[in-house]
Parts: C-alpha cells; sequence; structure tokens
C-alpha cells in the first residue's frame, strides 16, 4: 500500500478504537477522524460531503419524528396489555411475548426508541407481580435489534444497504425470486424465541402473574386520546405504504419519509386543541431527536468514503476476490462467521458500511454480491447482540433494567442472556440463508 492507503488506513483503524474504548465521545472521535482525512488530502473537504447519504439521513430524521408521536399514542401500551391478558398469567409466555413484539414493531421503528416505549411496559409486570427486570427487557432489547433489519425501515444496516445497492421497500420481503431479508430474519426470530420461552420457563417455575385482579381492566384504557392515536397511526401508515410503492411514486424515501414527518407535525400544530394529550412544539420535536447519532452517521460515511478515495476497498476488494471467484458458499461462510464476533466488540454500523462498500465494488468484478449483502446485514446485526458495544438499543435496555432493579448486573449476567442469543440466532438464520441465498447461486 501507498501513503494514501495506508494513512486512511490508519486514521479509520485509530477512529474507530476511540469510538470503541469510549475514552473521549465517540461523535467527536468520528468527527476527528473525517477532518484528519481532509487534512491528510486523502479527500477534499466536498468529496468528504458528497459522500454522506443525505437521503438516508432525512430517512432517519423524519422517522425519528413519527416514531416520537407514535409513542405517545398508547398504543404500544395496548399492545403490550393484549399480550399479559393472552399470557393468562404465565411470566414465561408474556416476557416472550412483549419480547416477540417489540420486535415486530422495531420493523418500522428504530430499535432505540422501540426499547423506551417497552420498557415500562415491563417494568410495570415486573412491580405488580415482584420479578427482577433485568433479564426481560435485556430479551426485549436484542428482539428489538434483531427484527430492525427484517425490513427497510427500522435500522440503519438496511437503510445503507439501499443507499449502496439501491434495493427498495419491497426487495427486503422478495428479491431476485426468492424470500429475503424478512422471512429468513423471522425464521431466526421464531426459534430463537422459542428457545428463549423454554429457558425462561424454566427460570420463572412456580411464579404466576395473577391477573384475575385486572378483569376490570381494558388494553383500550391505555389510549388515552383515541382520535390523537387514530390520526398518529394512520399517517405512519401512508407514509410506509407511500415509501413501499417509491418507485410508482418516483419520489426518493427521504423526501417522503421527510413528507410525512411533516404531514404530522403540522397537523398536531393546527390542531392540537382538539386533543387532550400533550402536543410539543416544533422546538421541543426538533430537540428530542438525537443530533449526536445524526452526527456520527453523518461521519461514518465520511469515513468509509476517505477508505474509498484513498484507494483502501479497491485492495480489499483485489484480494478478496479470488476467494469468491473459487467458492461462494466458502467466501459467504467465512464472511458471516467473521463478521458475527466482531460486530460483537465493534461498532456494527461502520462494519457492516465498510464490508457493503467492498461487496458493491465486488460485483463490478463479476460476482453476485447479493448473497455476500444479505450474509453481512444478517451477521452483522445478530452479533452485535453480544455486548452493549455492538448494539445502543442494548446498552439502553441495560441502564433501564439495573436503574429499575437498584443494582448493576455483572459481565457474566449479561453475557448468559447474550451469548445463547447470538449463538441460537445465528445458526437459525445461516441455515436457511445458505439454503436460500448462497447455494443456488453457487
Amino acid at each position: 500500500m501507498g501513503f494514501a492507503e495506508t494513512a486512511a488506513l490508519i486514521i479509520f483503524l485509530v477512529t474507530i478504537t476511540f469510538v470503541i474504548a469510549g475514552w473521549i465521545d465517540s461523535v467527536l472521535a468520528a468527527l476527528i477522524g473525517v477532518v484528519a482525512m481532509i487534512v491528510c488530502g486523502l479527500m477534499t473537504d466536498i468529496e468528504a460531503f458528497q459522500t454522506v447519504d443525505w437521503n438516508l439521513i432525512v430517512i432517519l430524521l423524519s422517522i425519528w419524528i413519527i416514531s416520537g408521536f407514535f409513542g405517545k399514542s398508547g398504543v404500544p401500551e395496548y399492545l403490550s396489555a393484549v399480550v399479559l391478558r393472552a399470557s393468562g398469567g404465565d411470566v414465561a409466555l408474556f416476557v416472550v411475548g412483549v419480547g416477540a413484539l417489540a420486535g415486530f414493531v422495531s420493523m418500522l421503528i428504530d430499535n432505540v426508541v422501540v426499547v423506551l416505549m417497552f420498557a415500562p411496559v415491563i417494568f410495570h409486570a415486573c412491580r405488580r407481580f415482584h420479578f427482577p427486570a433485568f433479564e426481560p427487557v435485556l430479551f426485549m432489547g436484542m428482539c428489538a435489534n434483531l427484527m430492525g433489519t427484517a425490513l427497510l425501515l427500522g435500522d440503519l444496516p438496511p437503510q445503507m444497504l439501499h443507499s449502496v445497492s439501491k434495493i427498495e421497500f419491497w426487495g427486503f420481503i422478495w428479491h431476485l425470486g426468492r424470500p429475503s431479508s424478512f422471512f429468513v430474519l423471522l425464521i431466526a426470530y421464531v426459534l430463537t424465541c422459542g428457545y428463549f420461552y423454554v429457558r425462561f420457563r424454566r427460570r420463572y417455575r412456580g411464579l404466576c402473574m395473577d391477573i384475575s385482579c385486572m378483569v376490570d381492566e381494558k388494553p383500550l384504557d391505555h389510549i388515552r386520546d383515541k382520535p390523537f392515536a387514530v390520526v398518529t397511526c394512520a399517517i405512519f401508515l401512508l407514509t410506509i405504504l407511500a415509501m413501499a410503492f417509491r418507485e410508482f411514486l418516483g419520489f426518493h424515501l427521504g423526501f417522503i419519509a421527510m413528507w410525512g414527518a411533516l404531514t404530522i407535525i403540522l397537523f398536531f400544530t393546527l390542531f392540537k386543541k382538539r386533543f387532550t394529550v400533550e402536543i410539543p412544539d416544533v422546538e421541543e420535536i426538533l430537540k428530542e431527536l438525537d443530533w449526536r447519532a445524526v452526527f456520527f452517521y453523518v461521519s461514518l460515511f465520511a469515513l468509509v468514503g476517505g477508505l474509498e478515495h484513498s484507494g483502501v476497498i479497491k485492495i480489499l476488494v483485489t484480494h478478496i476476490t479470488p476467494l469468491m471467484r473459487d467458492s461462494l458458499v466458502a467466501g459467504a461462510t467465512v464472511i458471516y462467521w467473521v463478521t458475527a464476533p466482531i460486530v460483537g466488540i465493534v461498532e456494527h454500523d461502520a462494519y457492516i458500511l465498510t464490508l457493503l462498500y467492498v461487496i458493491r465494488d465486488l460485483g463490478a468484478e463479476g460476482v453476485n454480491p447479493w448473497p455476500l449483502y444479505w450474509m453481512v446485514l444478517w451477521a452483522g446485526t445478530l452479533g452485535s447482540n453480544l455486548t452493549v458495544a455492538g448494539a445502543p438499543a442494548l446498552f439502553v435496555a441495560k441502564n433501564l433494567a439495573e436503574k429499575e432493579d437498584g443494582r448493576e448486573s455483572t459481565v457474566r449476567q449479561f453475557l448468559s442472556m447474550s451469548g445463547p442469543y447470538v449463538l441460537v440466532s445465528l445458526i437459525s438464520c445461516y441455515i436457511p440463508a445458505m439454503l436460500i441465498w448462497v447455494l443456488p447461486f453457487a
């Protein structure tokens, strides 16, 4: 490697190390890394700006805004109350049911937001029936993280895949004549939840939630302002449908999501006096957005853009191409099982984005990129459930549960949950992934 490639790789690795170690703020570390690449002449400031997928950033901001209103609607609490009734007092069934429900909601809403929405529901049951919140909340966080990649809207990795490969909304359900992310992850999800149901049955043997006292409670009572909930869900649903049919509408996903966010803000600003729910002003809505995450994602795109401009990705492609051409099965397997442990300790968004660029260029060399795209995306998502360093949703879930229980968890307690979850989900995903996406193209 020449000076440019070596310098870009060093800056990238040092930056990611600071991000993981937390020696300084992760956003500051990422921004400093971008500035270092520009100062070293690896790319210009204009090139750094152009490498950012601003369409994706607008999608994130818009969905966060709509999710904020959805969280105030009471619908998540209503759904959880339904699960509690359906469990019949079975603690294991309740815990797995809430976790499963959170996973499905996270297909459309950022997984951190989902954790914040569903954790209070678990806390309510834990306080009422006297059992610790740590394992149920952590399980729910891992479920939300897993299913966030099933569709385009739930998490950053599928949106990055859209940015790199231009895959559309329906491509995550059915692509190239075969089932894709939704169905493959659903198989892994069902099997993983089944395993943990058996585990929780043993864990909570002898504990039963007496829900007879809830006979007079109605799940709909959680929706305090029904017109507000109806309008919020209607705008959310229409936005999702418009994004699903983007190709027919002819607009970018970011533009459609932005109109959904503007519509919901404008409607509730004009008619806020007609609703009993406290509706925030535009300034409050903007303050509630996670701007640190936005700057972090912008920096990731610029950092990976620096690797591309300097030629590092081209060198990686040159070395990997022979392996992929010799055996797609071996190449996909290596990528899958190497990615999983790495993203357990490395911020998975940066890793996935880098490999997506590498795989895109492999496609230009004659290698079918889609089996590799999916293997990286799925392994990157499932493996990130191993530690809080891999998935922000787990960091939030862990902190909330520890605060609720009034004591800190140990590393052993955490890994006793996350280790089996990651292993079962990886194996459950690998088999259908190979059968559906790798072997037919090998």
